[in-house]
């Protein structure tokens, strides 16, 4: 028997799983993926619908420390968006929180995600253009693509999924988050791409 993995997911309603309930969320879902194939699996998910980069750093870091993680994933930024954050200033919170990461899990696995392409659903025009939308998601993605490779994550580009499970219309009935078969889908494909604790 190998030593219990720990995973804590911080983030936002991506993470928590706003559209569905936080059972289907992909985070409970890949730790029911790795149980299932008799891995022991601890899960902390204290992410919030609209939590920001902000949010974060004051609610849901401290779980680093209490928690004792031997992985997380972190998907944050699509509030930043919605609240006028520039994008340095979106760059600049992120280096904050892998440097609190690294500073108190430094032997962590630490899994970077996208922001799912929200501009295509029924909801996401109430928030401006989803053209400009959706290229503000492409910018916000790359610098967190950046900053997780500067600070040593490991950078899972789910977005080409992402993008075609909103050309495909897999929303929520709020127009905006996922479906629990979209959720289901990034858990199935994190399955695949993180090597199973044990």
């Amino acid at each position: 028997m190998g030593i219990p993995e720990r995973y804590l997911a911080l983030g936002d309603s991506f993470t928590i799983g706003t559209g569905t309930t936080p059972d289907r969320s992909f985070p409970a879902i890949l730790t029911r993926v790795w149980q299932d194939a008799g891995r022991e699996v601890v899960l902390a998910n204290p992410a919030v619908n609209g939590y920001t980069t902000q949010d974060l750093l004051v609610d849901e870091l401290p779980w680093v420390a209490s928690f004792h993680p031997t992985l997380l994933t972190i998907l944050i930024g699509a509030n930043d968006i919605v609240q006028g954050s520039p994008l340095e200033r979106y760059r600049a919170q992120l280096a904050r929180i892998y440097g609190r990461v690294r500073s108190e899990a430094p032997a962590a696995r630490v899994i970077a995600l996208p922001q799912p392409d929200w501009s295509r659903g029924s909801a996401g025009s109430g928030f401006g253009s989803p053209s400009v939308i959706a290229k503000t998601i492409d910018r916000f993605n790359a610098a967190a693509r950046a900053e997780a490779e500067r600070a040593g994550a490991r950078w899972i580009d789910l977005f080409p999924l992402m993008r075609k499970q909103a050309e495909r219309r897999m929303f929520s009935p709020d127009g905006l988050h996922p479906s629990a078969e979209a959720y289901a889908e990034w858990a199935g494909a994190l399955a695949g791409e993180i090597p199973a604790p044990g």
